[in-house]
């Protein structure tokens, strides 16, 4: 039998991590029988995916920072829809970066090609008018959380809600002394994971507040090691850049690639909004959640946003479980008031860690597996799987 051709596209690196694995899973469910082509960052290269342009392209932040970028990514795009029309895959899969992959769904499936999206859009939180574009461009949506299923169930979507792979990945009980031994830092020094993001936009706004948040939180807890771990060496040269404008009078471990190490080792986390959210959460690490875009981009979203809570951790456990600075509070004087307690560990980051260990139990459905169980089943006439 023909090897079955999946074209699949992910926009940033938690799409890249979501996309390894369904990558692997369905290499199983097929018996490695599956071509993969696509958008794809390094570690979806390495699960097998040939990429025919840079993941990185997609993964911007922000009204301004879209339209320097449109430009180029809409004819990418284009060129793209061209090309799998006349020579069509099987299959195609956009995951998450919905600004980027709805439109190239739409137009594929409308030209008689399957397509399943993998991470709901926040349609719940903004702009739900997309649910009815999300239902034309979409034979199949996997979605991360129950509540969301529910929701597209409504709507008459085929929906398969998968968990999410880290709560597979991330054992139930994690010893920061371990991962601090495996960092070089003493196992009775107090860690300040410090997480700005993993876009250069993201960057931009938010590594100054934190870090001088960090400052704060350094003269209380004169030996408090603060570590900053970076998405790849593009975003460290970055930091470093506006770490070095800002003088700090103190050294910061900074490291590339093992975000989870770092999270794993420390005993609060400053974090930005995002996926890496939820890692902290399936680690059981107390945090404050921290946000700020241009002023401009954030007037826009901030009027479109449906919800009073946006962290991930405060979606999963239905209340506001996490302190969220957002624009305007994100000033290293309030994050400073809110992670320093954290860090000499109170009553408010024991409840926290209770309610992440239930998230955990909540998410743990072996994601990648029932994702690929989900695509054999929508492509059944394909392969006559019984």
């Amino acid at each position: 039998m023909n090897p079955l051709n999946v074209f699949i596209v992910a926009g940033e690196a938690s799409g890249d991590i979501l996309g390894a694995g369904l990558i692997e899973a369905l290499n199983n469910r097929f018996s490695h029988n599956i071509k993969f082509t696509g958008i794809a960052g390094d570690k979806m290269q390495a699960a097998g995916c040939e990429s025919v342009y840079p993941m990185e392209r997609l993964s911007v932040m922000g009204i301004w920072a879209v339209l320097k970028r449109y430009r180029e990514l809409s004819k990418k795009r284009k060129q793209l829809i061209s090309e799998l029309i006349a020579n069509p895959p099987d299959l195609f899969i956009g995951i998450d970066a919905p600004e980027f992959n709805l439109d190239f769904e739409l137009a594929l499936k409308q030209a008689g090609i399957k397509t399943t999206h993998y991470v709901s859009p926040s349609v719940w939180a903004w702009r739900p008018k997309r649910i009815f574009k999300i239902k034309k461009a979409v034979d199949l949506m996997l979605c991360l959380f129950t509540f969301e299923e529910t929701y597209y169930r409504e709507h008459n979507i085929k929906v398969a809600c998968v968990g999410h792979p880290l709560a597979d990945d991330i054992p139930e009980i994690v010893d920061s002394a371990e991962y601090k031994k495996k960092l070089g830092i003493d196992a009775e020094k107090k860690v300040l994971a410090v997480l700005p993001g993993s876009r250069s936009s993201e960057l931009k706004y938010i590594v100054e507040p934190f870090l001088k948040a960090a400052e704060l939180c350094k003269k209380e807890i004169q030996d408090l090691e603060v570590v900053v771990p970076l998405v790849n060496e593009k975003r460290l040269e970055q930091f470093n850049r506006i770490l070095a404008v800002l003088e700090l009078p103190f050294k910061i471990k900074t490291t590339v690639g093992n975000a989870r190490d770092v999270m794993s080792a420390a005993d609060a986390v400053l974090i930005a909004s995002g996926t890496a959210t939820l890692e902290a959460t399936l680690l059981k690490r107390p945090m404050v959640v921290g946000y700020k875009m241009a002023a401009f981009s954030y007037a826009i979203f901030s009027r479109m946003l449906k919800i009073k809570n946006v962290s991930l951790p405060n979606l999963l456990a239905g209340e506001p479980l996490v302190k969220e600075l957002i624009q305007d509070d994100c000033q290293p004087e309030y994050l400073a008031n809110e992670v320093l307690p954290l860090l000499k560990g109170t009553a408010d980051s024991e409840k926290m860690v209770s309610a992440f260990k239930n998230i955990h139990q909540g998410l743990k459905r072996d994601a990648s597996k029932i994702g690929a169980a989900a695509i054999a089943d929508l492509l059944r006439d394909k392969t006559n799987e019984d």
